[in-house]
Protein backbone atom coordinates (compact mmCIF):
# COMPACT_ATOMS: atom_id res chain seq x y z
CA UNK A 1 0.00 0.00 0.00
CA UNK A 2 1.71 3.41 -1.33
CA UNK A 3 2.06 6.05 1.60
CA UNK A 4 0.59 8.65 -0.27
CA UNK A 5 -2.76 7.06 0.45
CA UNK A 6 -2.49 7.30 4.41
CA UNK A 7 -1.45 10.78 3.86
CA UNK A 8 -5.05 11.70 1.70
CA UNK A 9 -6.58 9.96 4.37
CA UNK A 10 -5.04 11.97 7.02
CA UNK A 11 -5.82 15.01 5.43
CA UNK A 12 -9.21 13.79 4.77
CA UNK A 13 -10.35 12.96 8.06
CA UNK A 14 -8.43 16.09 9.59
CA UNK A 15 -10.31 18.06 7.41
CA UNK A 16 -13.33 16.07 6.98
CA UNK A 17 -13.80 17.00 3.52
CA UNK A 18 -12.86 15.58 0.28
CA UNK A 19 -12.83 18.82 -1.13
CA UNK A 20 -10.47 20.73 1.61
CA UNK A 21 -8.05 17.55 1.86
CA UNK A 22 -8.02 18.19 -2.24
CA UNK A 23 -7.09 21.53 -1.60
CA UNK A 24 -4.65 21.38 1.06
CA UNK A 25 -2.60 18.59 -1.30
CA UNK A 26 -2.91 20.60 -4.79
CA UNK A 27 -5.06 17.89 -6.18
CA UNK A 28 -8.81 17.74 -6.98
CA UNK A 29 -11.43 16.35 -5.45
CA UNK A 30 -12.44 13.18 -8.06
CA UNK A 31 -9.10 11.92 -7.15
CA UNK A 32 -8.78 12.39 -3.47
CA UNK A 33 -12.32 10.36 -3.61
CA UNK A 34 -11.09 7.76 -5.93
CA UNK A 35 -7.61 7.19 -3.49
CA UNK A 36 -10.06 7.08 -0.81
CA UNK A 37 -11.98 4.53 -2.20
CA UNK A 38 -8.84 2.32 -3.22
CA UNK A 39 -7.73 2.70 0.60
CA UNK A 40 -10.60 1.33 1.65
CA UNK A 41 -10.87 -1.84 -0.80
CA UNK A 42 -6.89 -2.75 0.32
CA UNK A 43 -8.23 -2.40 4.05
CA UNK A 44 -11.63 -4.35 3.30
CA UNK A 45 -13.41 -1.89 5.80
CA UNK A 46 -15.37 1.23 5.82
CA UNK A 47 -13.05 3.91 6.85
CA UNK A 48 -15.24 7.16 5.86
CA UNK A 49 -18.51 7.77 6.50
CA UNK A 50 -19.58 10.66 3.33
CA UNK A 51 -22.83 12.96 3.88
CA UNK A 52 -23.83 16.06 2.63
CA UNK A 53 -22.77 17.61 5.99
CA UNK A 54 -18.98 16.38 5.50
CA UNK A 55 -16.95 13.46 6.59
CA UNK A 56 -16.49 11.05 9.55
CA UNK A 57 -14.50 7.99 10.71
CA UNK A 58 -15.71 4.71 10.97
CA UNK A 59 -14.76 2.99 14.18
CA UNK A 60 -11.71 1.80 12.09
CA UNK A 61 -11.32 5.11 10.66
CA UNK A 62 -10.52 6.59 13.85
CA UNK A 63 -8.41 3.46 14.91
CA UNK A 64 -6.58 4.08 11.36
CA UNK A 65 -6.39 7.67 11.93
CA UNK A 66 -5.05 7.51 15.35
CA UNK A 67 -2.05 5.83 14.18
CA UNK A 68 -1.52 8.03 10.88
CA UNK A 69 -1.71 10.83 12.82
CA UNK A 70 1.08 9.37 14.86
CA UNK A 71 3.08 8.76 11.68
CA UNK A 72 2.62 12.05 9.91
CA UNK A 73 3.67 14.10 13.35
CA UNK A 74 7.12 12.41 13.22
CA UNK A 75 7.25 12.73 9.23
CA UNK A 76 6.37 16.30 9.57
CA UNK A 77 9.28 16.94 12.50
CA UNK A 78 11.77 15.03 10.78
CA UNK A 79 11.32 17.64 7.30
CA UNK A 80 11.50 20.51 9.51
CA UNK A 81 15.13 19.04 11.07
CA UNK A 82 16.13 18.40 8.00
CA UNK A 83 15.06 21.88 6.62
CA UNK A 84 16.44 23.59 10.18
CA UNK A 85 19.72 21.34 9.74
CA UNK A 86 20.22 22.81 5.77
CA UNK A 87 19.93 26.35 7.11
CA UNK A 88 22.07 25.43 10.17
CA UNK A 89 19.92 26.02 12.80
CA UNK A 90 20.91 22.81 14.49
CA UNK A 91 23.68 20.39 14.35
CA UNK A 92 26.70 18.93 16.30
CA UNK A 93 30.09 18.64 14.60
CA UNK A 94 32.32 16.26 16.86
CA UNK A 95 36.08 17.21 16.01
CA UNK A 96 39.55 15.30 17.38
CA UNK A 97 42.39 17.75 17.78
CA UNK A 98 45.73 17.99 18.83
CA UNK A 99 46.57 20.69 20.66
CA UNK A 100 49.26 22.48 18.38
CA UNK A 101 46.24 22.19 15.56
CA UNK A 102 44.33 24.00 17.70
CA UNK A 103 46.12 27.15 18.68
CA UNK A 104 48.13 27.25 14.78
CA UNK A 105 44.76 26.61 12.69
CA UNK A 106 41.55 25.65 13.99
CA UNK A 107 41.14 28.05 16.09
CA UNK A 108 40.09 31.39 14.00
CA UNK A 109 38.48 28.83 11.64
CA UNK A 110 35.47 27.72 14.52
CA UNK A 111 35.43 31.65 15.12
CA UNK A 112 34.36 32.45 12.17
CA UNK A 113 32.21 28.90 11.73
CA UNK A 114 30.60 30.07 14.99
CA UNK A 115 29.64 33.68 13.89
CA UNK A 116 28.37 32.71 10.57
CA UNK A 117 26.14 29.46 12.61
CA UNK A 118 25.66 29.70 15.97
CA UNK A 119 22.99 27.31 16.48
CA UNK A 120 25.46 24.09 15.54
CA UNK A 121 27.18 23.00 18.40
CA UNK A 122 30.45 21.81 18.94
CA UNK A 123 31.94 19.24 20.30
CA UNK A 124 36.15 19.23 20.65
CA UNK A 125 37.68 16.33 21.68
CA UNK A 126 41.77 17.37 23.16
CA UNK A 127 43.88 14.17 21.64
CA UNK A 128 47.16 13.09 20.37
CA UNK A 129 47.46 12.78 16.82
CA UNK A 130 47.20 8.33 17.45
CA UNK A 131 44.32 8.86 19.35
CA UNK A 132 42.52 11.28 17.26
CA UNK A 133 42.96 8.73 14.27
CA UNK A 134 41.76 6.12 16.69
CA UNK A 135 38.37 7.79 17.64
CA UNK A 136 37.51 8.52 14.21
CA UNK A 137 38.15 5.16 13.13
CA UNK A 138 35.79 3.98 15.85
CA UNK A 139 33.40 6.82 14.70
CA UNK A 140 33.69 9.04 18.15
CA UNK A 141 34.64 11.88 16.18
CA UNK A 142 33.57 13.81 12.48
CA UNK A 143 36.72 14.15 11.49
CA UNK A 144 40.64 14.94 13.23
CA UNK A 145 42.95 17.70 12.31
CA UNK A 146 45.91 16.89 13.61
CA UNK A 147 49.82 17.75 12.86
CA UNK A 148 52.22 15.12 10.93
CA UNK A 149 53.40 12.61 11.10
CA UNK A 150 50.47 10.72 11.30
CA UNK A 151 49.74 7.21 10.59
CA UNK A 152 46.38 6.47 9.01
CA UNK A 153 44.77 3.31 5.88
CA UNK A 154 41.79 3.57 3.74
CA UNK A 155 39.21 5.07 3.40
CA UNK A 156 40.95 7.57 6.31
CA UNK A 157 41.82 10.26 3.66
CA UNK A 158 44.39 13.26 4.83
CA UNK A 159 44.19 16.36 3.19
CA UNK A 160 46.90 19.02 3.90
CA UNK A 161 45.79 22.48 5.85
CA UNK A 162 48.50 24.67 7.30
CA UNK A 163 52.60 24.11 6.76
CA UNK A 164 54.64 25.16 9.48
CA UNK A 165 58.17 24.94 10.77
CA UNK A 166 59.33 24.49 14.47
CA UNK A 167 62.69 26.32 16.20
CA UNK A 168 64.96 25.52 19.02
CA UNK A 169 64.64 27.54 22.08
CA UNK A 170 66.33 28.20 25.10
CA UNK A 171 66.10 30.26 28.06
CA UNK A 172 68.43 33.39 29.37
CA UNK A 173 70.88 31.06 31.23
CA UNK A 174 71.80 29.16 27.39
CA UNK A 175 72.29 33.14 25.97
CA UNK A 176 75.77 31.90 24.71
CA UNK A 177 74.57 29.18 22.68
CA UNK A 178 72.00 31.84 20.99
CA UNK A 179 74.45 33.65 19.53
CA UNK A 180 75.95 31.29 16.78
CA UNK A 181 74.46 28.62 14.68
CA UNK A 182 74.90 25.31 16.11
CA UNK A 183 75.12 22.02 15.10
CA UNK A 184 72.53 19.80 16.86
CA UNK A 185 75.36 17.28 17.58
CA UNK A 186 76.84 19.91 19.93
CA UNK A 187 73.71 20.58 21.92
CA UNK A 188 73.55 16.57 22.90
CA UNK A 189 74.70 17.30 26.60
CA UNK A 190 72.16 20.03 26.91
CA UNK A 191 69.05 18.96 28.39
CA UNK A 192 66.51 18.38 25.74
CA UNK A 193 62.64 18.68 26.70
CA UNK A 194 60.16 17.21 23.99
CA UNK A 195 56.23 15.58 24.73
CA UNK A 196 55.83 12.38 25.32
CA UNK A 197 56.07 9.56 23.64
CA UNK A 198 53.12 8.56 21.39
CA UNK A 199 52.63 12.13 20.61
CA UNK A 200 53.27 13.20 16.86
CA UNK A 201 55.07 15.69 18.22
CA UNK A 202 57.83 13.10 20.33
CA UNK A 203 57.38 11.30 16.74
CA UNK A 204 58.58 13.58 14.96
CA UNK A 205 61.59 14.97 16.93
CA UNK A 206 62.81 11.27 17.16
CA UNK A 207 62.46 11.53 12.89
CA UNK A 208 64.56 14.57 12.85
CA UNK A 209 67.21 13.28 14.84
CA UNK A 210 67.01 9.99 13.18
CA UNK A 211 67.90 11.85 10.04
CA UNK A 212 70.45 13.93 11.23
CA UNK A 213 72.39 10.43 12.74
CA UNK A 214 71.70 10.94 15.98
CA UNK A 215 69.73 9.09 19.17
CA UNK A 216 66.63 10.94 20.67
CA UNK A 217 66.44 10.78 24.08
CA UNK A 218 64.74 13.49 25.63
CA UNK A 219 65.56 14.36 29.71
CA UNK A 220 62.43 15.86 29.72
CA UNK A 221 59.10 14.69 28.50
CA UNK A 222 56.05 17.37 28.84
CA UNK A 223 52.29 16.76 28.39
CA UNK A 224 51.12 19.40 26.37
CA UNK A 225 53.06 22.20 24.06
CA UNK A 226 52.00 24.60 26.23
CA UNK A 227 54.58 23.34 28.61
CA UNK A 228 57.15 23.97 26.68
CA UNK A 229 57.85 27.40 26.91
CA UNK A 230 57.60 27.88 30.72
CA UNK A 231 60.23 25.21 30.94
CA UNK A 232 62.75 26.60 28.53
CA UNK A 233 61.96 29.98 30.18
CA UNK A 234 63.12 28.40 33.81
CA UNK A 235 66.22 26.95 32.11
CA UNK A 236 65.29 23.42 32.96
CA UNK A 237 66.42 22.70 29.19
CA UNK A 238 66.32 23.35 25.51
CA UNK A 239 63.48 22.46 22.87
CA UNK A 240 61.64 23.03 20.00
CA UNK A 241 58.45 24.86 19.69
CA UNK A 242 55.94 25.49 16.81
CA UNK A 243 57.44 29.12 15.31
CA UNK A 244 54.48 31.09 15.42
CA UNK A 245 53.75 30.58 19.77
CA UNK A 246 57.36 30.84 19.82
CA UNK A 247 58.01 34.46 18.19
CA UNK A 248 55.80 36.39 20.45
CA UNK A 249 58.04 35.05 23.68
CA UNK A 250 61.32 35.70 21.91
CA UNK A 251 60.27 39.33 20.86
CA UNK A 252 59.80 40.22 24.56
CA UNK A 253 63.52 38.12 25.60
CA UNK A 254 62.55 35.82 27.63
CA UNK A 255 63.28 32.96 25.70
CA UNK A 256 65.86 33.16 22.98
CA UNK A 257 66.27 31.07 19.34
CA UNK A 258 68.93 29.21 18.82
CA UNK A 259 70.01 29.08 14.96
CA UNK A 260 71.03 25.53 13.59
CA UNK A 261 72.75 24.69 11.14
CA UNK A 262 70.34 21.70 10.21
CA UNK A 263 66.98 22.65 9.00
CA UNK A 264 64.07 22.89 10.96
CA UNK A 265 62.03 20.60 11.93
CA UNK A 266 58.67 21.17 9.21
CA UNK A 267 55.15 20.05 9.75
CA UNK A 268 51.80 19.84 8.71
CA UNK A 269 48.66 20.60 10.13
CA UNK A 270 46.33 17.88 8.24
CA UNK A 271 42.39 16.92 8.12
CA UNK A 272 41.79 13.64 8.22
CA UNK A 273 38.52 12.35 7.17
CA UNK A 274 36.80 8.77 6.85
CA UNK A 275 36.03 8.46 3.20
CA UNK A 276 33.57 5.58 4.33
CA UNK A 277 31.12 7.74 6.26
CA UNK A 278 28.70 10.08 5.25
CA UNK A 279 28.50 13.88 6.63
CA UNK A 280 26.24 15.65 8.20
CA UNK A 281 25.39 19.33 6.40
CA UNK A 282 27.31 21.23 9.47
CA UNK A 283 30.03 18.98 9.52
CA UNK A 284 30.39 19.48 5.17
CA UNK A 285 29.93 22.98 5.87
CA UNK A 286 32.91 23.37 8.41
CA UNK A 287 35.22 20.85 6.21
CA UNK A 288 34.71 23.09 3.14
CA UNK A 289 35.92 26.39 5.64
CA UNK A 290 38.67 25.07 6.73
CA UNK A 291 40.06 23.73 3.35
CA UNK A 292 39.37 26.71 1.86
CA UNK A 293 42.89 29.01 1.01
Amino acid sequence: MTLDYYRIFFYVARYKSFSKAAEALNNNQPNITRYMNILESELGCKLLIRSHKGVKLTPEGKQLYDHVAVAMAQLTTGENELIRNKSLETGMVSIGVSETALRLYLLPKLEKFHKQYPHVRLRISNHSAPQAVSALEKGLVDFAVITTPVEYKKPLHMTTLYPFKEVLICGRDFNEMAQKRQSLHDLLNIPFISLTDGTATHDSHHQYFFDNHLKFTPDIEAATTDQIIPMVKHNLGIGFCPEELARPVIETGDILQIPLIEHEPEREICLIQDMSRGTSIAVSKLINMLVEN
